[in-house]
């Protein structure tokens, strides 16, 4: 079956008849004409009443169903903020080590010889080196920093160059490292070189998804995160062995901030997530705060990774 334009009004009769009380037809039409139908429906079945069920559980406001969107919004910012911390982070380290080693001009910094020279990775390392030309060449006069030094210089510092590298490049860009460069690194953040080539695609498909606007709360990544100290000290829940929370959730994501940020930094991101949980809480009536939190992964005891060691 087709799916077919639908005015605001028809919007607005759908969600009524699916039992959705709305008693500010004037908000409700405006909200769904800046917001989209699609995206605040999405949070629709934190409040249905069953999992096959389509009609909304007894009461449900769309005043909550709105406040559930802002909060996914407000968490998706936090979350993104951070990630781009760790982005840069990230860049600023890989560059300076490889710029180190081999040399700050594109001709010394992207030969092939400089990067895993193993025959079962030539393929990918000759297809992502073309891929970074590729962005310097097409981003490269977008950025005032490029152009300073393609005109004063005639070529970009490594160190540069990574600004107009999307961060899935960057990412990839570990995994084709000499397994030196790749211990030096992971190093840094007391990592081993397995751990942050788990962790970097997971954070890639975040920052994506961030970058887009998508729905962040109840996201799961095909990669899991490996069980690690955090899972054990913070005792969270098991079935058969095996974590339910914390492996490819967005608790997951959190675990990876507590290795990559910070102190100080990983403290804030908590702090605030902490906040916006608490403002979510006071506009909840058919939902409990606890369903959004284990949704997305959270224990009630999330908090305490602030102070983990």
């Amino acid at each position: 079956m087709q799916k077919t334009f639908k005015t605001i009004e028809e919007q607005i009769i759908i969600l009524r008849d699916k039992g959705l009380i709305i008693d500010d037809e004037e908000f409700a039409k405006e909200t769904l004409l800046r917001e989209n139908y699609f995206f605040i429906s999405g949070y629709r079945h934190l409040f249905m009443d069953g999992i096959r069920s389509k009609q909304f559980k007894k009461n449900t406001n769309f005043r909550e169903l709105y406040a559930m969107f802002n909060f996914d919004r407000q968490l998706r910012n936090i979350i993104f903020k951070n990630l781009l911390i760790i982005e840069n982070n990230l860049k600023s380290i890989f560059s300076y080590q490889l710029s180190k080693n081999y040399g700050f001009k594109e001709k010394d910094y992207l030969k092939p010889t400089n990067f895993n020279t193993s025959s079962e990775k030539t393929r990918q390392v000759n297809d992502l080196l073309r891929k970074i030309k590729r962005q310097i060449r097409v981003n490269g006069g977008q950025h005032s920093a490029t152009t300073h030094y393609i005109y004063n210089y005639g070529y970009i510092p490594l160190w540069v160059v990574v600004k107009v590298l999307s961060f899935g490049i960057v990412c990839e860009l570990f995994s084709i490292m000499k397994n030196r460069d790749q211990e030096e690194i992971a190093e840094i953040f007391g990592l081993k070189v397995h751990d942050m080539l788990n962790f970097l695609p997971i954070l890639a498909n975040y920052r994506n998804l961030c970058a887009h606007e998508d729905i962040l709360y109840d996201n799961r990544t095909a990669a899991m995160i490996d069980t690690n100290k955090y899972h054990n000290m913070l005792d969270l829940p098991q079935l058969d062995g095996e974590y339910t929370c914390g492996k490819n959730d967005l608790f997951a994501l959190i675990i990876i901030m507590k290795h990559l940020l910070r102190e100080e930094e990983f403290r804030l991101l908590i702090k605030e997530i902490d906040y916006e949980k608490a403002v979510l809480s006071g506009k909840l009536e058919v939902l409990e705060i606890e369903d959004v939190m284990e949704h997305m992964g959270f224990p009630k005891n999330y908090t305490e990774l602030i102070d983990m060691r």
